[in-house]
């Protein structure tokens, strides 16, 4: 198996393809597999880099708290970039591999080269911080007290997975048996020290402001708790672009790959052709309630 190092820590990762490097980020529910279908399109035309973030086996599962957290999410994937040799590469990442694909825009980003920033924003609202954080120590004890057999169900089951559920049967049980496999002790240091302790996105306003890596943005219309902080993406990074899938949960490429690949790809051909530019600013609406009326004499 093929493995890199980040911070003594070893990396399990897959690789397929030539051309323009593409690193996927995987969710918290899932690990390099969820990627396959992605992998099998993009491989065509790019160098496609799936791997395994820590506490995911086959990758380490380290026991110490202070080696779990946003920063080592983010610095993961710059120790694949590094490590691979990729110099700058494509971003895409699920939910919590979005959050690491953010951040790694904000401390990293003479390393990359886009970002797509799918399904991201869960529990991101001010107003959300203590009960996600609740939330997250409760399910990290429900791994080490019931096994992730059995959290994978209760996950599967939830508000923005049953969507997948209805669409594609045989893609859900393949999602729920893939969390079944996870190491009870990564996915529980992973929620108490990543998911519960990350700062909102909201903390990162100046940061996201000031941006100018290309970035798509993917939210599912029924991802209930990304919806809002989307809209805030979007407005705050200037160079971002914003795609809402219809009737769409929170695996936005497990859901819909097709017109996943699709938008993706057109992204990432606008990106390599140097088209792909800053919002105009004349696009902002500095008062007026209404567009299209600024020259309008009264």
């Amino acid at each position: 198996m093929p493995y890199l190092s980040s911070k003594s820590v070893r990396l399990y990762y897959e690789e397929v393809g030539q051309g323009q490097p593409i690193v996927f980020v995987h969710e918290f529910g899932s690990d390099a597999r969820e990627w396959d279908r992605q992998l099998r399109w993009f491989s065509r035309e790019f160098r496609c880099i799936a791997f395994n973030a820590r506490g995911y086996p086959p990758s380490d599962v380290p026991t110490g708290s202070e080696d779990y957290g946003h920063f080592h999410a983010a610095d993961d994937i710059a120790a694949v970039v590094r490590g691979l040799g990729l110099g700058k590469a494509h971003i895409v990442g699920l939910s919590m591999g979005a959050y690491a694909a953010l951040l790694f825009g904000i401390r990293h980003p003479e390393l990359a080269r886009s970002l797509v920033v799918a399904g991201c924003g869960s529990g991101a609202a001010l107003s959300h911080r203590e009960s996600f954080k609740t939330h997250a120590e409760a399910m990290a004890d429900a791994f080490l007290e019931k096994g992730s057999t059995h959290v994978a169900q209760e996950l599967g089951n939830g508000a923005t997975r049953i969507q997948l559920q209805n669409k594609d049967p045989r893609s859900w049980d393949e999602f729920v048996a893939h969390l079944s496999d996870h190491s009870a002790e990564g996915s529980a240091m992973t929620l108490r020290h990543y998911q519960a302790l990350r700062p909102s996105l909201y903390d990162f306003e100046a940061d996201l402001e000031a941006m100018t890596i290309p970035v798509l943005l993917a939210v599912g219309d029924e991802d209930e708790p990304c919806l809002d902080i989307n809209l805030f993406l979007k407005r705050a990074i200037r160079s971002s672009a914003l795609w809402v899938v219809p009737r769409t949960g929170h695996a936005v490429n497990l859901e819909e790959p097709a017109a996943f690949n699709d938008a993706v790809q057109n992204f990432l051909s606008s990106v390599d052709r140097g088209c792909w530019q800053l919002r105009d600013p004349r696009s902002l609406l500095t008062g007026l309630a209404n567009p299209g009326v600024q020259n309008l004499r009264v």
